[in-house]
């Protein structure tokens, strides 16, 4: 998979840092000592956490070296190391592990959400936040349009998230002993610019899509999808681009 483009992400940055903090602002822990911002990216969530709990010992991770990079641009009061989340440990039991927008890359989510429960300090919270646009027109455009261009053998399987929902992260974690606050929220994103939604999906989604493609067949491909996108999500009377954006929350309490 091709490496993260933190400027391309942050694109729309506060458009995305919506979620993480709506998840952080319902974790349930007062004063935890150790958090790990697990799949931390460019640092704006980190950056969230550190603020709530100023007194915090924060260790984010992220696989990506130019996401760290950024993470560490920051001057965040966090440390930052390398590590693949669907393998990654905690070298000490964490109060709190907070993971937004990451584990839907994950082959198998449910059994990386149920790990990392399991790795919880007594009294501890894992928070995770995922996206559920995989069958929206957006994901539907990209699937249609390496599918039909002469690039299609070369995207064949190339993202393929499973369709999980907010009853699917409780059925996983219930039966651990986890509380649980899981809930759904449907954001409509305010895009502004020409082929806003494009721009979106090109910071997250569609990298694995540009890892296989170079020169000619990327720019054709990206023609394709870009007017089907525009098809999809047609501007405003004031040009501005109305997105649609579904996502799951959990978190999961770990009895004292």
């Amino acid at each position: 998979m091709s490496a993260w483009d933190p400027d391309v992400y942050l694109k729309f940055g506060g458009e995305r840092t919506r979620a993480a903090a709506d998840l952080l602002a319902r974790v349930p822990l007062s004063a935890p000592k150790h958090i790990v911002d697990l799949g931390c990216g460019p640092g704006n969530s980190t950056a969230l956490i550190a603020s709530r709990y100023p007194n915090a010992d924060i260790l984010g991770v992220d696989s990506d070296e130019a996401m760290l990079a950024k993470a560490r641009a920051e001057h965040v009061q966090a440390r930052f190391e390398p590590g693949d989340f669907e393998t990654w440990t905690p070298h000490q039991a964490p109060d709190l592990i907070y993971t937004n927008a990451a584990l839907h890359w994950a082959a198998d989510p449910l059994a990386v959400a149920a790990r990392l429960f399991q790795s919880l300090a007594p009294g501890g919270a894992l928070a995770l936040q995922v996206p559920q646009n995989f069958d929206k027109p957006s994901h539907v455009a990209m699937r249609a349009a390496a599918q039909d261009g002469p690039w299609a053998e070369k995207l064949r399987d190339a993202f393929q998230p499973l369709m999980l929902g907010a009853q699917d992260y409780a059925g996983a974690l219930a039966p651990l002993g986890a509380k649980l606050d899981v809930w759904s929220t449907a954001y409509l994103h305010i895009l502004e610019g020409e082929d806003a939604v494009l721009k979106w999906i090109s910071g997250s989604a569609l990298r694995p899509y540009f890892a296989r493609l170079r020169g000619n067949e990327r720019t054709g491909f990206e023609a394709d999808l870009a007017a089907r996108l525009r098809r999809a999500y047609p501007p405003e009377i004031d040009g501005r681009t109305y997105f649609p954006f579904h996502r799951v929350f959990a978190i999961a309490s770990k009895g004292a």
